[in-house]
């Protein structure tokens, strides 16, 4: 089995992202708990699992980042006055 791709993680939604997440710690747990009861069978299915826990953790991240930077950029445009008809110009000083 290969391990997962991020191609996969980032076709979801934000929420699909946050219960996938949720979905994979849970099968972590439930891995951990197999090796602890010696029931284990498949010992790979941790890394499988970590990667893709990863992998949605860094989609995640990354949509915070891009949410952040343009919530930024929009108050950047909101927060610069366009200059108005009425305001006189300040007079330049020439030399």
């Amino acid at each position: 089995m290969p391990l997962p791709k991020i191609e996969d993680a980032r076709k979801l939604s934000d929420q699909e992202v946050a219960d996938a997440i949720l979905a994979a710690k849970r099968e972590l747990f439930q891995l951990r708990m197999q090796k602890a009861t010696r029931r284990l069978e498949k010992p790979h299915q941790f890394k499988h699992v970590r990667h893709r826990i990863a992998q949605l953790m860094t989609v995640e991240r990354e949509r915070q980042l891009a949410a952040a930077a343009e919530a930024e950029t929009d108050d950047r445009e909101s927060a610069t006055p366009a200059p108005s008809a009425d305001t006189p110009e300040p007079d330049k000083q020439e030399e």
